[in-house]
């Protein structure tokens, strides 16, 4: 009997294991915290509009918010919008936590007509690889960075927290070292990094390729023609190039059906962080308009929902779709056996829907595998199964 019980817990910590867990739902979306110096008022209010700032950058996703006019005005009448604040000291630092009113944060949105970016969002694994010389290596938050004066994983961390985004490195323990290849990573090799990836069930996959050597363009300034005339030169800052490459679904079963691997320029800066905050910012953008992507047409949208079997049933599907952030209205169209077809309103377009139901494990989109793709499948109504 205790054999059998040993046998049991490990097959049931295999399969939980390996269930594919790729959102998080986020917390604290409306709160935020600001260094201050002092606790005088001219201070505080210089606070509290920089944690408003920050916490419409995070529920909305995106940096052209910051400059709307309506959001402009609303940060400078800032206290309309607290709910609460207090100090707090974390070490030497005085801190100003802030809650901000949920239901007027969001009022703020819909006077300008901008999608709210819900709590349940991608999880993002980020592989970052550093070179330095001829030296290159993976950075995680047990190897760090080849720097010791750039914190990189923290730097990582803190924008994570500061845009509302799941975003986790590797551990490079022996699992990962033996599951890829440095020289993989580098090469943004999609289908070695997306196997490498299984592991930590990302719904997408950032690489980052920073470099103070290759990747830096050699100019006719750094070459060296006369000593005598180098001594008289200005002593160089340091440069620096980055690149990145974006899979935004993860996973996909075949690299064929990889939705898209993105390749970003290379942009050039004097620190690390700098640039890699300049990256993770522009790629943190397109990961808000595949899921919060707003619409300027009609933004009607019909689903069927096929496993409807029951009452009960019925009223935890209808609760679920009008607590979803991109929904206004929920309308029941038609009732057929089972199926139940329902009319929403949305406040962002039905591919930002979708894309937003595939974080989430109870409501599941069908596609039927042996479907002839018709020339106007985008009349036909998607169909959906209940899984509670």
């Amino acid at each position: 009997m205790f054999k059998y019980f040993i046998v049991l817990f490990v097959v049931l910590s295999t399969f939980f294991s390996s269930m594919k867990i790729f959102a998080v739902d986020v917390e604290n979306l409306y709160n935020a915290q600001v260094i201050v110096n002092s606790q005088i008022n001219s201070e505080r209010k210089r606070a509290l509009q920089q944690a408003m700032r920050a916490v419409v950058l995070k529920v909305g996703g995106q940096h052209s918010l910051l400059s709307a006019t309506e959001i402009r005005k609303a940060v400078k009448n800032v206290s309309r919008y607290v709910a609460n604040y207090r100090y707090q000291r974390n070490g030497e630092n005085i801190q100003l936590m802030v809650n901000f009113d949920e239901n007027k944060i969001n009022q703020l949105f819909e006077q300008i007509n901008a999608p709210i970016w819900g709590r349940l969002r991608p999880k993002i694994l980020l592989w970052l690889v550093e070179e330095r010389g001829l030296t290159r290596t993976i950075v995680s938050t047990s190897t760090h960075s080849l720097d010791i004066n750039n914190d990189l994983p923290q730097m990582v961390e803190d924008f994570s927290s500061l845009r509302g985004l799941p975003i986790i490195m590797p551990l490079m323990d022996l699992t990962d070292a033996n599951n890829i290849l440095t020289f993989d990573v580098w090469g943004r090799f999609a289908t070695q990094v997306q196997a490498a990836s299984v592991r930590y069930n990302p719904e997408a996959i950032i690489i980052v390729r920073l470099s103070n050597s290759s990747l830096v363009p050699l100019t006719a300034d750094s070459e060296i023609i006369d000593q005598k005339e180098c001594l008289l030169c200005k002593k160089q800052k340091s440069q620096y190039a980055l690149d990145w490459s974006f899979i935004a679904d993860a996973q996909s079963s075949s690299v064929d059906e990889i939705d898209g691997q993105i390749f970003g320029e290379i942009i050039y800066g004097p620190t690390p962080k700098e640039l890699l905050q300049q990256a993770l910012s522009t790629i943190s953008d397109k990961i808000y308009q595949k899921y919060a992507l707003m619409s300027n047409g009609d933004n009607r949208y019909i689903i069927d929902v096929a496993n409807i079997s029951s009452l009960k049933r019925f009223i935890k599907v209808e609760q679920f779709l009008q607590q979803l952030s991109s929904v206004k209205t929920v309308k029941l169209l038609s009732a057929s056996g089972d199926n139940r077809r329902f009319e929403l309103s949305l406040k962002s377009s039905g591919q930002a829907l979708l894309a937003s139901l595939k974080l989430n494990k109870q409501l599941k989109h069908y596609i039927d595998p042996l479907a002839v793709p018709l020339a106007d499948s985008v009349d036909v109504v998607p169909v959906f199964y209940w899984e509670p």
